[in-house]
């Protein structure tokens, strides 16, 4: 989740701080002069974002047939695909603000920080503490459950450690007991955590292009590579097969997608001293972006005005929903563990209280599992993102010179 920008930095402008005037006292010009500091929605927007992919997945889990956002769209994209989209343009922005003040060693350590403890977390939890709950269940032993074979617990988390989705399940459990594992005739836990590749993936790419310096002196290069993944996905809108013409690595409908938004995201960023912030341009981005989300054009022109509607928004939002998320982030831990929660409430048949009941326990008790992670794995992990290789490269060169 779909992860799933995660980065919980808040971009601070390069740009040297004014006199102690708060930027609601006047009218920002530019998007760089709008988002300064921490006074913004992201916090609110990724929460939100977080949230709803709950919703979308309560229709497959529970059993309660197709998402009908499919339907709304016109099949572009269901409900959850949004949210991850808007994911993934959020955290191109932030990341890219992000490479423009760390060298490379530090921004790799920061990145995994963000991502790997929680995400090895969760792979834990639901190998050594869920699973062998669900097992005991259906078996009243825990024999057989910990074999070193291709299914058990041991392959889910060491097929699945370094984000590449290997296995979705352990052993058969959730087949025959939830409507998912029934539909899909398969033992699947965690369904969200898929999307989180493609997230380390496009952070690589925009370490490469900070060292090519696309982000400062060369940054036609950053303006080419964004333009030329929009235009591969409107080719993939017409026709799905024609990118794998040009590369492998296209033929990923979700790799040409997410790395898009992401890119649209991350050239926002470069040029937010150019972008003016201004609301007719916000309220005609959401008029663009719905228009072409349920007529038609959504990833044509939707794209880039879902980016500009974010950063609007980010900035028009009210002040107490700019506070949220400040400083504890926890849409990482929603998203990690929202549909572990949902198809463990299906096993024990929650879903059959009716829609609205599963989507609104399976919420609260997701934010209580983010809760817990934020503040036990994430908040800690962070905490370490200025030392060893969070100092940087010549930090760390520097101190091997000595040392030797």
């Amino acid at each position: 989740m779909p992860r799933a920008d995660v980065a919980p930095e808040v971009a601070l402008s390069p740009r040297a701080p004014g006199p102690p005037v708060s930027l609601r006292q006047t009218t920002p010009s530019t998007v760089a002069d709008a988002l300064v500091g921490h006074d913004n929605g992201f916090g609110f927007l990724r929460l939100l974002l977080a949230t709803v992919v709950i919703v979308d997945h309560a229709f497959p889990l529970g059993g309660f047939g197709r998402d009908p956002m499919w339907t709304w769209s016109k099949d572009q994209d269901s409900l959850g695909g949004i949210c991850v989209a808007g994911f993934f343009a959020i955290s191109g922005y932030l990341i890219a603000k992000s490479s423009f003040t760390t060298d490379w060693l530090q921004f790799l350590w920061r990145r995994a920080l963000r991502i790997l403890p929680a995400y090895w977390t969760v792979l834990a939890v639901t190998a050594a503490i869920l699973g062998p709950a669900v097992w005991w269940h259906a078996h009243r032993s825990f024999a057989g459950y910990f074999v070193r074979n291709g299914v058990g617990p041991y392959s889910y988390v060491f097929q699945n450690a370094f984000l590449e989705i290997g296995r979705y399940g352990i052993h058969d459990l959730l087949t025959a007991t939830t409507p998912y594992g029934q539909l899909v005739k398969a033992s699947v836990f965690n369904g969200s955590l898929w999307t989180l590749i493609y997230e380390w993936h496009c952070y690589l790419l925009v370490l490469a292009l900070a060292v090519a310096g696309a982000f400062r002196k060369a940054r036609l290069l950053a303006v080419c590579t964004t333009v030329g993944l929009w235009l591969v996905l409107n080719l993939q809108v017409i026709d799905p097969t024609w990118p794998a013409r040009l590369t492998p690595w296209l033929k990923d409908p979700h790799t040409v997608r997410f790395t898009t938004i992401f890119m649209l995201g991350a050239l926002a960023a470069v040029y937010a001293r150019h972008i003016p912030m201004d609301d007719r341009l916000g309220m005609l981005s959401v008029a663009v972006y719905f228009g072409s989300l349920f007529g038609g054009g959504y990833f044509t022109i939707g794209y880039p005005a879902m980016v500009y509607m974010l950063l609007w928004l980010a900035v028009r939002l009210p002040k107490a929903l700019r506070l949220v998320g400040a400083r504890n982030d926890y849409s990482y831990g929603i998203y990690l563990y929202g549909f572990l929660v949902q198809q463990l409430f299906a096993a024990a048949g929650v879903h059959k209280l009716g829609l609205l009941p599963f989507i609104v326990i399976a919420i609260v008790v997701s934010w209580v599992c983010a809760y817990v992670s934020w503040h036990v794995v994430e908040k800690p992990a962070m905490g370490l993102k200025d030392v060893g290789p969070g100092r940087g490269f010549q930090a760390l060169r520097s101190r091997m010179k000595f040392s030797t």
